[in-house]
């Protein structure tokens, strides 16, 4: 049986440093002076006495985590985290229930966006701070995850890219140390943000939802202090600046880190992920707005580009905003953001899916297949760039699509037997298992997931979680063979 007990003491350690992480909505709320300050204190007094308390039970136990301890220590962090940090929404909305909040929670730091609450252009500000801040933490959380944890344990998509795949993260390690890797990412990270909320309050948004933004757009997580979402500001400047940040959280911040390290733009360019990316946002932004126009959506092409590129860049890097209704577009139109939603964003970025890499390793493989068809004897190995992928990576990916796939189809046909309709079941699961946010029809853009059952709401917590954590790593804990000796 698997020791839990120095799992719970790293857990214990994360969640009294999680406690930290409070301070900020407590500093919001005597700025903005919303009377809320005793319940987030509340919330992380309660915080820091659970991890001082796991922490302190089980110091005897401490130990270096190995393997198959690190895959309950994710999970478990994301799942405890989630739960605690619902403290101060049921102190402040003493009518919502620990579902509906641990839905919000789950949502924000799993940067889904998915949203249970209205109302959200009164919500006191410590409130909306906070739903941001579990964005932005969970975003950072999310790229440590990626870049430093996951290949570590043998699972995720940088384990491709870092092996197989050349370009910038293959050439320049970030840094020996998973420590220092962190605190690099962590500066790119808040630079970013930084920058972002400059130029969203340059372009007319107040310094409070400048930074909120901020936090949402670079964690891809999609949280808006407006119940209409970026819909509310109508500004074409705005959508643009979000475009721009949301387009950089959705590549490697290993490349990132790369191409500030050498200060060159080229390394962006020599990584074929990131082109790819670029590419597809670009051609079916431009592709999609044509598309609206001929079909007579809106009335003239600029405006058409506006919003078809707003909208498609959002969902297809998993962020989730939104500026129209876009469950009232043509139907192909709304199907298609939700497909780039799969498979858009890079290994190693915040967003969600199955990941670029793994779209390219497939993409090849598949035309292997159909080449092998036509010349069975012919030497064709697999090659991504310039790298040659061997056959247990392509075997890997493969593994991992099938399981999202399958994933994607159980919980449709459940979500179908407890009673929602078949157009919002599946593409709520897409969103919440790809963290892009809203759906379609009872759950699209206009609309929220509060119309969703106890159950239904739960099940899609956990299928945010699923996507979150790259599905294996996540599925592997029910198997029996994980828990024996």
């Amino acid at each position: 049986m698997l020791d839990l007990f120095p799992v719970l003491n790293v857990l214990g350690r994360l969640l009294a440093f999680f406690s930290l992480t409070y301070l900020i909505p407590i500093a919001g709320s005597l700025v903005f002076g919303d009377g809320l300050v005793a319940d987030f204190v509340d919330a992380m007094v309660a915080t820091a006495g659970l991890g001082g308390l796991l922490c302190l039970s089980t110091r005897h136990h401490y130990r270096e985590l190995r393997a198959r301890d690190g895959f309950v220590l994710v999970a478990a962090s994301w799942t405890l985290m989630a739960a605690i940090a619902t403290t101060p929404l049921l102190l402040v909305y003493p009518a919502m229930s620990f579902t509906d909040a641990f839905f919000e929670t789950m949502s924000g730091l799993s940067t889904t966006g998915a949203t249970v609450m209205t109302g959200l252009d009164s919500a006191p500000p410590s409130i909306n701070l906070w739903r941001h801040e579990l964005n932005w933490l969970g975003g950072m959380g999310i790229i440590v995850l990626a870049l430093a944890v996951l290949p570590m344990l043998g699972v995720g998509g940088m384990q491709l890219y870092k092996a197989e795949v050349p370009g910038p993260m293959k050439n320049a390690k970030l840094t020996a140390r998973i420590s220092d890797t962190a605190k690099a990412l962590w500066l790119i990270y808040l630079g970013y943000t930084a920058a972002c909320a400059l130029a969203l309050h340059l372009a007319g948004m107040s310094w409070f939802d400048a930074v909120c933004h901020a936090f949402s757009a670079l964690s891809l997580g999609g949280f808006s202090t407006r119940d209409s979402s970026i819909g509310a500001f109508d500004d074409p400047v705005i959508e643009g600046i979000l475009i721009v940040f949301m387009t950089l959280a959705a590549l490697n911040f290993a490349t990132h880190f790369a191409a500030l390290h050498g200060r060159s733009l080229k390394t962006f360019w020599r990584d074929i992920e990131a082109r790819a990316v670029v590419a597809v946002l670009a051609v079916s932004s431009l592709a999609t707005g044509l598309y609206l126009w001929w079909m007579g959506t809106y009335a003239d092409f600029p405006t058409a580009l506006r919003h078809a590129s707003f909208n498609l860049v959002s969902m297809a890097t998993d962020c989730g905003y939104a500026s129209q209704d876009f469950n009232q577009w043509p139907v192909f139109t709304p199907l298609l953001m939700l497909f780039l939603s799969c498979v858009t964003v890079s290994s190693g970025s915040t967003g969600g899916g199955i990941k670029m890499v793994r779209t390219l390793a497939l993409a090849v493989q598949a035309r292997r297949e159909l080449s092998r068809l036509l010349h069975p004897a012919m030497v064709n190995p697999v090659k991504v760039g310039d790298a040659v992928l061997p056959g247990n990576i392509i075997i890997a990916v493969l593994g991992f699509v099938f399981l999202y796939f399958m994933s994607i189809v159980v919980a449709s046909l459940v979500l179908v037997v407890s009673g929602l309709d078949f157009t919002s079941a599946f593409s709520g699961v897409i969103a919440c298992i790809n963290n892009a946010g809203p759906g379609l029809d009872q759950v699209g853009p206009a609309t929220n997931y509060a119309v969703l059952t106890d159950f239904q709401t739960w099940l899609l917590a956990f299928v945010m979680l699923l996507g979150r954590l790259e599905v294996l790593s996540l599925l592997v804990l029910f198997t029996p063979d994980f828990w024996r000796p």
